[in-house]
């Protein structure tokens, strides 16, 4: 693999070079555009994304299949991902998104992964409310940082962690981007039994630098459905909602897209995000022409956020 990443890379490099040529020479027609803005960024935008395009191609057929539902290159661009950067990953799984960042970002990058606070899970109820579940994960931010440097590339993001609500000082003004892809719901929900969700977007501030990005990704609630239906507890919120929220808490929105948007999902007030895959619970398990339907749908209709810390 490091092979073929080296080699795509001088091809992007090559290429780059051919257009800074032409971005040079337009730059010293009009006078708009200086040969570093023309050369240096573009070269860095061409190397960055055939680095993740390498990173991404590389996965299991498994991962590779969720492609069409996630749009994990087009996110994480939209985002302003790039090499190097230090990003923070809430509820960080195995590959989505921390494993495809710290082989994205290389070894002079970063990956900072961000729980909720073992009070949260309380509240979320169900195993994570057991004691045994609650003394297993005291020390996840140590254990799961641990875990995963045992394994890391030298060419590839180290890995820390925290718990939100508990954020080191000395992290304070060291992200470039913080992201919260289909976790936000969970925040939401919670927040009348302990504050949660503004304890999570003030340690989000306090993480970036000036400048830095929150991306968010989340599924998304008809603006027409109930409040009450929308708090997040069936995994959806209104985008009208996380835009208010966000802009309270002191961020600016930078921009919106619709790149995971999937207008086949319209769920109504009895249905929740699960009924649809990866999960396929409740009905859609147990009734196979439902589950047809669902897979038919396929992943929810999501917003995709970015906000900005002035």
């Amino acid at each position: 693999m490091k092979y073929y990443l080296t080699a795509a890379l001088s091809l992007a490099l090559i290429a780059c070079g051919g257009q800074e040529a032409v971005s040079t020479d337009e730059a010293a027609t009009t006078g708009e555009q200086s040969a570093a803005d023309s050369g240096e960024a573009r070269e860095a935008k061409v190397v960055a994304g055939a680095q993740l395009d390498i990173v991404l191609a590389a996965q299991s057929d498994e991962t590779k299949a969720r492609y069409q539902y996630r749009h994990p290159k087009e996110t994480l661009q939209f985002f302003g991902i790039e090499p190097g950067m230090t990003v923070v990953d809430t509820l960080p799984g195995p590959v989505w998104y921390s494993g495809i960042l710290s082989e994205y970002l290389g070894s002079k990058g970063r990956v900072i992964g961000a729980n909720f606070s073992l009070e949260q899970r309380m509240e979320m109820g169900g195993r994570y409310a057991s004691d045994e579940w609650q003394d297993e994960n005291r020390e996840w931010p140590t254990n799961w940082a641990e875990e995963r440097n045992a394994d890391l590339d030298e060419n590839s993001a180290p890995f820390s962690a925290f718990f939100y609500g508990g954020l080191p000082e000395d992290m304070h003004g060291t992200a470039d981007a913080v992201l919260m892809v289909r976790a936000f719901h969970h925040l939401n929900r919670t927040e009348e039994k302990g504050g949660y969700r503004t304890q999570a977007l003030a340690d989000a501030y306090n993480l970036l630098k000036p400048g830095g990005v929150v991306g968010v990704v989340q599924h998304r609630a008809p603006e027409g459905n109930s409040d009450e239906w929308a708090v997040g507890n069936n995994g959806y919120v209104k985008q009208s909602h996380v835009i208010a929220v966000f802009e309270d808490a002191g961020f600016e929105l930078a921009d919106q897209s619709e790149i995971n948007a999937n207008p086949k999902d319209q769920p109504a007030e009895e249905d929740v995000v699960w009924r649809l895959p990866p999960t396929l619970g409740g009905a859609s398990r147990e009734n196979e022409e439902i589950r047809a339907a669902m897979q038919a749908i396929g992943e929810s209709d999501r917003m995709t956020l970015k906000f900005r810390k002035p």
